[in-house]
């Protein structure tokens, strides 16, 4: 069992030598806290030294690996430094700040590759801990705009993992609820099971407040439970008070305060670097099988590819065309796969692919169609003057009940017409999304730039060719429909239609039932005669009458 933190800390130190490409999910535990929290702090109080860079802003912003190990004598080393021992702790914080500025630079930038030191001491448990950039909100200096967005990347890179830790820093003097470690926490650790909760700056509550039932683990319940530290304060650090004497004075706090006074054998510095160590232990024995049969697996696989390559001649025309054709049979498969939907990497984000497109057939292009202007008081107006046009000088007979049928052509047509633009907008839209998806494909070529510009080129070329076949296509669909309006249609709501429908429906319940009755005046029939006539006007369900009278 003791052995197996010193196992996980040379797994650490043999990837990250290799690159962080190599890195697999190691169990681990990550510090996690705002500016401010206390974090460093913590760190520090757990070595019983003084080694971190301190300042204003963000002060780390790099991943801090920290291997602590139990040892007769105190020193330092960094993986980067190798076979140099520190024993000077200042020089420890001067070689990270040197460390963190070569990659970083002076503008306050963060990066996420790793900065790995191991410190040696008789005061300290076997523990590996990542110390993590605060949370910040508001960039400062030369820092990007998007500073907060890139830390909270970072972080979620290592707490997103299923074998880390998290271990969330929050000050006691501000709102649990609104703890940015705990929120990030709870995002990928939703039921509590790999959080452990570290509550600094008790000793700077508003008098009369307490941080009693968080401690108690009843406020914001986590199942590894919550510790409670006193850290130096700034006049302290800046005093050179001694890590020893902090310690001392951190646990005759517990003691004497009578909300924490029954719990102080479960508070404080010394019994959270025990409970980190017993956890990280546990951690490592419940994860090694599952991590055991996973390196296992990437092992059968690399001896598997230095089989392939074991007699590999790069000169060998043959292999780099087959190789080519290999890559391009590979891009092909995946974009088949994207668009039917049965990719081996799911995208949890955002819809993608196939499924896009089937949006944009049942979802946007339904919206667009009802989305298209429609005025009824306009087309109301467009018919009357249609029916109007049509009939010319000549005076119109019952307006109203009968629509000419080139009146109706023209107003229908135009409403067909109207048609075209959200279909070429679906087109355009179906279009983008595959462009989208062939880029996304070629990301597997990227080792090839020229190869990977090229295959984009060309796909690309032949999807905007089809793209205009295609909206020819779809306007000469919509121009079939206008040329020719089929009123004889079963599905035509024509006058014919709608009696037989009405008649059908109603004939049981209402029966030849009056619509609408009155008197009419007829025109233009009285040439012979001398003039209009007046008729007695019946129209019913089944039929149009006129009489004499209305006897």
């Amino acid at each position: 069992m003791e052995g197996l933190i010193p196992l996980v800390n040379r797994l650490q130190d043999a990837f990250a030598a290799l690159g962080q490409n190599c890195l697999l999910d190691l169990p681990q535990i990550a510090v996690v806290g705002g500016q401010s929290a206390g974090k460093s702090s913590v760190l520090e109080n757990c070595v019983s030294r003084d080694f971190l860079p301190r300042g204003s802003g963000i002060v780390t912003r790099r991943p801090l690996v920290l291997q602590l190990i139990t040892a007769k004598t105190e020193y330092a080393e960094f993986l980067h430094c190798k076979g140099r021992k520190f024993t000077d702790f200042d020089e420890v914080r001067q070689e990270i700040e040197v460390e963190t500025d070569r990659i970083t630079g002076m503008n306050k930038g963060i990066s996420a590759v790793p900065i790995n030191l191991r410190i040696y001491s008789p005061h300290v448990l076997s523990l590996t801990l990542i110390d993590l950039p605060g949370i910040t909100k508001v960039p400062v200096g030369d820092q990007p705009p998007d500073i907060e967005q890139q830390i909270r990347d970072m972080i979620m890179q290592f707490i997103a993992r299923e074998n880390c830790l998290i271990l969330a820093v929050t000050p006691a003097n501000t709102d649990l609820a609104n703890s940015d470690a705990l929120k990030l926490a709870k995002e990928v650790d939703p039921q509590g099971l790999r959080t452990i909760g570290v509550i600094t700056k008790l000793d700077l509550m508003d008098e009369g407040t307490d941080a009693r039932e968080v401690l108690e683990n009843k406020l914001l319940p986590l199942r590894r439970g919550y510790i409670g530290v006193v850290n130096r304060s700034q006049k302290d650090i800046d005093g050179k008070k001694d890590i020893k004497a902090a310690l001392l004075a951190e646990r005759k706090f517990f003691l004497s305060h009578p909300a924490y006074r029954h719990m102080a054998d479960r508070m404080g510095t010394p019994y959270l670097q025990k409970v980190l160590n017993q956890q990280l232990t546990n951690h490592i024995r419940d994860t090694l099988p599952a991590f055991r049969s996973k390196l296992q697996g990437q092992l059968l696989s690399i001896e598997h590819e230095v089989e392939v390559y074991k007699n590999f001649r790069p000169e060998d025309p043959t292999r780099k065309t087959k190789a080519l054709l290999q890559m391009v049979q590979q891009f092909s498969v995946d974009f088949e796969k994207r668009i039917e939907g049965s990719g081996d990497q799911v995208d949890t984000l955002e819809l993608s692919g196939g499924a896009k497109i089937n949006r944009i057939f049942h979802e946007r292009f339904p919206f667009e169609l009802v989305k298209m202007e429609f005025n009824e008081k306009e087309l109301r107006r467009e018919i009357s003057y249609a029916i109007k046009n049509i009939h010319g000088i000549r005076q119109v007979l019952l307006t109203g009940l009968f629509t000419p049928d080139m009146a109706f052509e023209a107003i229908v047509k135009k409403q067909i017409v109207k048609l075209k633009g959200p279909c070429l907008k679906s087109v355009d839209l179906v279009m983008q999304e595959l462009i989208n998806t062939v880029k996304k494909c070629t990301k597997k070529l990227a080792t090839y730039p020229r190869l990977c510009e090229e295959t984009e080129r060309i796909v690309a070329g032949y999807i905007r060719e089809r793209e205009e076949k295609t909206k020819d296509q779809v306007l000469l669909l919509i121009d079939i429909q206008v040329s020719y309006i089929n009123t004889n249609h079963e599905d035509f709501i024509g006058f014919a239609n709608a009696q037989q429908r009405s008649s059908q429906v109603n004939k049981s319940a209402v029966g030849n039932q009056v619509i609408r009755k009155g008197w009419l005046t007829i025109n233009n029939i009285g040439i012979m005669k001398g003039g209009s006539k007046e008729y007695w006007f019946v129209l019913t369900a089944e039929s149009l009458s006129w009489y004499k009278d209305d006897e």
